[in-house]
Order: C-alpha cells, then structure tokens, then sequence
C-alpha cells in the first residue's frame, strides 16, 4: 500500500550532514523522473532536486553545491545527500514519482 518510504531525517547542527533515502515501488521508480521536495512551516512546498532515469539532475538553487541526488536503480532508492546544512533548510522532506508522494522525513537544523 505504501509505495515511497522516506528516511534518514534528524536534528543536526548547522554545517553538518544527513543521507535521506527514499525507497520506492518498482511502479513508482520507473517513472521518468524521481524527485526530493521540502516543506517548512508557513512556506509552500517547493523542488529541492530531482533525477530523470538517465541520471540527469537538477537542484534548486538554494541547495546547488551542497545537495546531491542520486538513485540506485537495483534497489528502487533515490538519495539526497545534504551537507553543509543550515538552518533554514529545516523542513519535511517528500519523495515524489509518478504523482505520488511519501509521507516525509523531518529535517531539523539547529544554530
């Protein structure tokens, strides 16, 4: 039933790191594009980067040097690797494919 799975989400402080991973159905992950979002309080959901099947990416300029996304294909995950975090990063994370959404990790970044 549940067709994205998110995690890896945490508190951590300014400057550091988290993996987040998104495990999708087989259905979902042979859309032609994967992708992360974010959403803060009071703020619209907005792309923080996204993946076509052929690897190409694309990042939000917000998060452009310090984001990366990637997908592992055998497995049905795409990954988000954050560093350099800062504090407005803070918000949930979604994993989106195919017009479905997860249900999202909480990233909590701290001064």
């Amino acid at each position: 039933q549940v067709q994205l799975v998110e995690s890896g989400g945490g508190l951590v402080q300014a400057g550091g790191s988290l993996r987040l991973s998104c495990a999708a159905s087989g259905s979902i992950f042979s859309g032609f594009v994967m992708g992360w979002y974010r959403q803060a309080p009071g703020k619209q959901r907005e792309l923080v980067a996204d993946i076509t099947s052929g690897g190409r990416t694309n990042y939000a300029d917000s998060v452009k040097g310090r984001f990366t996304i990637s997908r592992d294909n055998a497995k049905n995950t795409v990954y988000l690797q954050m560093n350099s975090l800062k504090p407005e990063d803070t918000a949930v994370y979604l994993c989106n494919g195919r017009w479905v959404w997860g249900q999202g990790t909480q990233v909590t970044v701290s001064s």
